[in-house]
């Protein structure tokens, strides 16, 4: 199955789309504020240490400090710590407040939350991943050929040892000449020593390492053998990613081409139109059946809804082709939307366990496909399965929205109706006040109400509310004026009284 990357410059943001057999893959965007601090290492200086978290907060520079857990401490720096009388060793065992180390961004700050640090660094080429403070050699899970795994063992072995350092080859060493690798590893470490250089005699916070650019990174994590075409609109990153490949991946080169027609290139392979459905959370199947996608910061729900789909045989074939659909599915939701962390599907209920063996079959072939490592667990008692997935930056949705001024985030307001209600018991309220005892606020008998709301919380009250409002203003003893003000919303309203001369 062809893919090509798509990769649309201008001035003011960068967008790299993976579209295979004309459906988008996955989409990455970079504005003013940087693509992602993921890959990015850091001297950084120890702000705080928390016992009770088993962590420890580290400036590295970036709006707020990074959060380092002690499982993401390498062996190397834990071997250094006194463990002379073999006990657990705790964080304060291993860090102390204005403490300076290098640590790399394994996760992009999202929310109010800092970015997830660890001290396990890792550079990471075209074919292979450098990790300075490992010792072991490890292979990508994809590459399944176990003669291929051998040869990779046997080239990368001598390597690693050679150096003290771990390795790992990526997917696309598969098949990679000996000589490719070699040039990989060689290049790899004259970064790392770029890496200390810098680092040496630094004054913490800096960065001492950054990643590759969108475009370049992303040519070199997501261009493979499937890869039929490179697209680049823009003059100068089509030589920068034509000297990247000539020099690290000269199988490729011919593969990049410079877009130069006048159609906008995102335009012309709809991808446009795929960014604005994958803001939606709906998506439509093609049986006719839904999913409805809703993201919460702990997690991601996906409901699997049969809608217009009615089927042909009974209730469980209807379930069963849905569900099957809806697995091949999500997986390239999750990668489009750039979903991560846990997510929980609730399939339509099926009683057949060999057709529930088959749906999880299905979706764990398509999540195979993936690059971001998943795990996918059973479906549990209450017909519900869960999975996770790696996640390093921010959401699709959370790049490109952000927080409803009228909802504040949460996806409802308040109806007309239920503004009326409240609106109906402050009225009674005032009402009780002045009974229980005239109050200065409104001994003016000359004064009067002004009741502020939404337009059609007003509308409401002069209509479907009209009985119940008019007897309510009755036993005021004042009148009671409508004001419409375009800037509140259903929810909102405000009842003040204004004495006679200010009226």
């Amino acid at each position: 199955m062809p893919e090509e990357l798509l990769i649309d410059v201008s001035p003011f943001e960068s967008r790299v789309a993976l579209v295979k057999d004309g459906a988008v893959e996955e989409v990455h965007l970079a504005r003013a504020a940087g693509y992602s601090s993921t890959g990015n290492i850091y001297l950084g200086k120890v702000v705080r240490v928390i016992p009770g978290m088993q962590a420890a907060f580290v400036d590295i520079g970036l709006e707020r400090p990074g959060f380092l857990h002690a499982s993401d401490i390498s062996r190397a720096l834990v071997a250094t710590a006194n463990d002379s009388d073999g006990h657990k060793l705790g964080i304060r065992d291993l860090l102390h407040d204005g403490q300076e180390l290098l640590v790399q961004v394994q996760r992009d700050p999202m929310g109010t939350k800092g970015a997830r640090l660890s001290t396990n660094l890792a550079l990471a080429s075209k074919y292979l991943v450098l990790m300075p403070r490992g010792d072991q050699v490890g292979l990508s899970q994809k590459i399944t050929d176990e003669r291929e795994r051998l040869r990779l063992f046997k080239l990368l072995r001598p390597l690693a040892e050679g150096s003290d350092m771990g390795l790992i080859a990526r997917t696309l060493s598969e098949g990679s000449p000996a000589s490719s690798l070699n040039d990989d590893f060689n290049h790899l470490l004259r970064q790392w020593a770029r890496v200390v250089k810098t680092a040496e005699g630094a004054k913490a916070p800096r960065q001492v390492f950054q990643e590759l650019p969108i475009q370049t990174r992303l040519v070199r994590d997501l261009v493979g053998s499937e890869t039929a075409a490179i697209f680049v609109n823009d003059a100068d990153i089509h030589q920068r990613l034509h000297d990247y490949l000539n020099q690290y991946a000269p199988d490729y080169v011919d593969r990049l081409r410079l877009y130069t027609d006048a159609e906008p290139m995102f335009e012309l392979h709809n991808i446009e139109r795929e960014l604005l459905a994958a803001l939606e959370p709906t998506v439509r199947l093609n049986s006719g059946g839904t999913l409805v996608i809703e993201q919460t910061e702990a997690l991601t729900s996906i409901d699997v809804n049969t809608a217009g789909f009615l089927g042909t045989k009974n209730l469980e074939e209807t379930a069963f082709i849905t569900n099957m659909e809806a697995a091949a599915s999500i997986p390239r939701q999750l990668r489009l939307r750039n979903l991560g962390g846990i997510i929980v599907i609730d399939f339509i209920d099926m009683k057949d366990a060999g057709h529930q063996e088959s749906v999880l079959t299905k979706l764990r072939e398509a999540l195979a496909r993936d690059p971001a490592k998943s795990q996918v667990e059973g479906f549990s008692f209450l017909g519900l399965v869960q999975l996770s997935r790696k996640r390093t930056r921010e959401s699709l949705t959370q790049v490109m929205c952000g927080g409803c001024s009228h909802c504040n985030g949460s996806g409802y307001v308040k109806t007309a109706e239920s503004t009326c209600m409240e609106i109906f018991r402050a009225i009674a309220a005032e009402h009780r006040a002045d009974v229980n005892g005239p109050r200065a606020a409104t001994a003016d008998k000359n004064g009067a109400y002004i009741l502020t709301s939404n337009a059609a919380v007003v509308d409401r009250l002069l209509d479907e509310e009209a009985s119940v409002y008019q007897s309510l203003v009755a036993k005021l003893g004042h009148d009671v004026r409508l004001a419409v003000d375009s800037a509140y919303r259903y929810d909102q309203f405000d009842l003040v009284f204004v004495p006679g001369r200010s009226i």
